[in-house]
C-alpha cells in the first residue's frame, strides 16, 4: 500500500525572546498551537493526535512536562507522543507526526516543540560530568570549537568566514518579526571584533538563549484539499544517528548527516541538490557550521563549502539562500529550533514567509542536528504533491 501524501497546512510560532515572563510554559506552547490552527482554519476538534518534543528536561528542571501540557494542547482524551533527540528534536518530532499521517494512523496531527530556557540554565545543563564520556565543561561551544578548527585546517578556509555567516543571518533576522535578535546597528566589523569565546568562535557568531515554541498542522490529501492556503507537501524525510564518540568518527562531516541527506534526496527524487533546492533552513548554532553543513548535505564538494559562503551564494538573494529567517544564530529555543527550520522551509514553498520570502521558492530543505553532531533529521518540502 502506498503512503498517504503529507501536507503542512498550518504553521504557528511565538515571538522568541530571552525571557517570555508574560506566559507560563503552558501559555507558551498554546500560543504557537493556536496560531497554527488559525493558519489552517481548524479547531481543536479537528486534531486527531498531538506529537510534542523538547530538549532534555533538565534544561528547565520540569520532568515530563508533556503530562501537564496536554490540556493546553487540546490533547486530553487524544493520543499524545513525546519525542526526544537532543537539539534535533524539533525536526524529529515533525517527522514522527508526518509518519502517523503517511501511515494513515491519523488524518490530522498537531506537532509542536518548545523551550523556555529562561527558567533554567542550559549552560549548566550542558556542563554536567557524564561517566565514561568526554566532558563538555564549557558548554556546546567548547565542544564544537575543535571541530570548527579541524574544518579550517582541513579546507584552508580563511578565518573571516564565520563572521560573514553571522552577519548574513542577523541581517536576515531583521526581516523576520518572530526572530529573537534584531540587531539593527550590527556591522560586519562589529561581528569581527566581538569577544572571542571559544577560538575561533566569537560572541556574535553564537546562537542566543531563547524562549519560544513552534507548531505545525500536518494532514492528508483530503485535508490539504480543504486548506485555505496553499500547503507545503512533504517529498522526503529521514532521521539518522551515530554515537557521540567512536574510533574513526568524522566530527567535521558526520556519516549520519551524509546518510540522512542522501536518503531524503532519494525519496524526493533529487539528484543535484545544489540546483534543485531553492532555499535551505539549516541548523547553524555556531556560524562556521554553515560551510561545514553545505559540504555534509551535498551542496558543495569537500573543502568547497566556505567558498559558497564567501562568494555570496548563501545570501537571501543568492543562488542558494541559507537561513533566510535568520536561523538558529538569531533564534534558539533549543527544543523548537529544529522544528523552526522545518516550518520555515514549509513557509517558503507556501509563499507565506513574509519579508524573508525567497523569490520563486518551490522546493526547500529543513535540517536539524543535535547532541555531539550525532542526531540528524531532515525533510524536503515542495509546493506540489509528490508523484504517486
Amino acid at each position: 500500500m502506498t503512503k498517504e501524501p503529507v501536507a503542512v497546512v498550518g504553521i504557528g510560532q511565538t515571538k522568541h525572546t530571552a525571557a517570555r515572563r508574560d506566559v507560563s510554559l503552558a501559555g507558551l506552547v498554546r500560543e504557537a498551537a493556536v496560531r497554527a490552527l488559525e493558519d489552517a482554519q481548524l479547531t481543536w476538534a479537528d486534531i486527531d493526535a498531538v506529537v510534542i518534543g523538547k530538549a532534555p528536561d533538565f534544561f528547565e528542571g520540569v520532568m515530563m512536562p508533556e503530562l501537564y501540557l496536554a490540556d493546553a494542547l487540546g490533547a486530553v482524551g487524544k493520543p499524545m507522543l513525546r519525542v526526544h533527540t537532543a537539539g534535533s528534536v524539533g525536526g524529529s518530532t515533525a517527522l514522527v507526526a508526518s509518519g502517523l499521517v503517511a501511515a494513515r494512523v491519523h488524518r490530522t496531527v498537531l506537532t509542536l516543540a518548545f523551550e523556555k530556557q529562561s527558567e533554567s540554565n542550559a549552560m549548566w545543563g550542558l556542563s554536567l560530568p557524564i561517566p565514561f564520556q568526554q566532558p563538555l565543561l564549557a558548554g556546546a561551544g567548547g565542544f564544537f570549537a575543535p571541530h570548527v578548527r579541524a574544518y579550517m585546517r582541513r579546507t584552508g578556509a580563511p578565518s573571516g568566514i564565520g563572521a560573514l555567516v553571522a552577519y548574513k543571518d542577523r541581517r536576515n533576522a531583521l526581516r523576520n518579526p518572530y526572530a529573537h535578535l534584531h540587531e539593527h546597528d550590527l556591522t560586519l566589523e562589529k561581528v569581527r571584533s566581538s569577544p572571542m569565546l571559544w577560538d575561533p568562535i566569537r560572541y556574535s557568531e553564537t546562537c542566543p538563549s531563547s524562549d519560544g515554541a513552534c507548531a505545525m498542522v500536518l494532514t492528508d490529501r483530503a485535508g490539504a484539499d480543504r486548506a485555505p492556503y496553499p500547503p507545503a507537501w512533504m517529498h522526503g524525510g529521514a532521521m539518522r544517528s551515530e554515537p557521540t564518540l567512536f574510533a574513526g568518527k568524522d566530527c567535521v562531516s558526520p556519516r549520519a548527516g551524509r546518510d540522512c541527506a542522501a536518503d531524503v534526496y532519494r525519496q524526493a527524487g533529487i539528484t543535484d541538490p545544489r540546483r534543485e533546492i531553492d532555499a535551505v533552513e539549516m541548523y547553524v548554532p555556531f556560524s562556521w557550521y554553515e560551510p561545514m553543513w553545505l559540504e555534509n548535505l551535498g551542496f558543495a564538494d569537500e573543502g568547497e563549502g566556505w567558498k559558497l559562503t564567501e562568494s555570496g551564494v548563501t545570501e537571501i538573494d543568492g543562488d542558494l539562500p541559507v537561513n533566510p529567517s535568520g536561523g538558529v544564530l538569531s533564534t534558539n529555543p533549543i527544543g523548537a529550533s529544529g522544528m523552526l527550520r522545518f516550518a520555515e522551509a514549509a513557509l517558503q514553498v507556501r509563499g507565506r514567509a513574509g519579508e524573508h520570502q525567497v523569490d520563486g521558492a518551490r522546493k526547500a530543505l529543513g535540517h536539524a542536528y543535535g547532541g555531539g553532531s550525532q542526531f540528524f533529521s531532515m525533510w524536503v518540502v515542495a509546493d506540489t504533491p509528490p508523484a504517486d
